[in-house]
């Protein structure tokens, strides 16, 4: 019988979630819920490590986050392209485990592997939902909802969650990827994101939407579908 997640984040590179997510999956992890991230690639055109390093790493980060599974759907890197045979990829994903949310990237990103994933999981996770797509023995399926992160490019948010309580965590999975970020007395070929600076935008980036919402840390999502509460939670925003 096939695991029942209550969330799964969709990803282009390993790292993506961890850096975006981190805070979230850790609550969510905390509150019980069954967690995974979905790895659309190896990273394998990443100009720092190798694929088996960063196989290594992407595992060490689950174990940190204490997510319930890690899948790589071995699409190739900078060639996440919306086929047929890629939405089929992800539709079995969400057939097979249930998820009630999804987040996947948001469209307004500087790298095209993003914003392409955008497009790809978005329309196969409308797809999964009609009966006359076939996947053998997995019934159709649609999440409830769907959630963007933020990755380089910022954009207006309509959720930020608080992460206050978890944001060490984030920080000690995103640590995980040491081939890929800044470490001390590192010699690899600079890059966007092996810059010191990056780590410290990411933090800062943390801060800045933790205090639009009264917290100490925060991450920014966004949703297009309206979301109900009811009058009297209408006291605990």
């Amino acid at each position: 019988m096939n695991l029942k997640l209550d969330a799964i984040f969709f990803a282009a590179h390993p790292d993506d979630a961890e850096l975006c997510c981190g805070g979230t999956i850790a609550n969510l992890v905390g509150a019980g819920k069954k967690t995974a991230i979905i790895d659309l690639t190896l990273g394998e055109l990443g100009t720092n490590g190798t694929v088996t390093i960063r196989n290594q790493e992407a595992a060490k980060a689950a174990k940190a986050l204490g997510i319930s599974l890690r899948e790589n759907l071995r699409i190739p890197d900078g060639r996440i392209e919306n086929t047929t045979e890629n939405r089929l990829k992800i539709i079995r994903v969400i057939r097979k485990y249930r998820p009630d949310i999804i987040f996947f990237p948001h469209f307004h990103d500087r790298h095209p592997d993003h914003y392409h994933t955008h497009a790809l999981v978005k329309e196969a996770a409308f797809a999964s939902g009609l009966e006359k797509v076939s996947t053998g023995r997995l019934k159709a399926y649609r999440p409830k909802r769907n959630f963007y992160y933020m990755q380089s490019y910022p954009f207006e948010p309509n959720i930020i969650t608080d992460i206050s309580s978890t944001f060490k965590s984030k920080m000690n999975a995103i640590a995980c990827y040491s081939s890929q970020f800044y470490t001390k007395g590192d010699k690899g070929p600079k890059t966007y994101i092996n810059d010191k600076q990056f780590i410290e935008f990411i933090s800062a980036r943390s801060k800045f939407y933790g205090f639009l919402i009264g917290a100490e840390y925060g991450e920014p999502f966004y949703t297009e579908e309206k979301i109900r509460i009811r009058t009297e939670d209408l006291f605990n925003i």
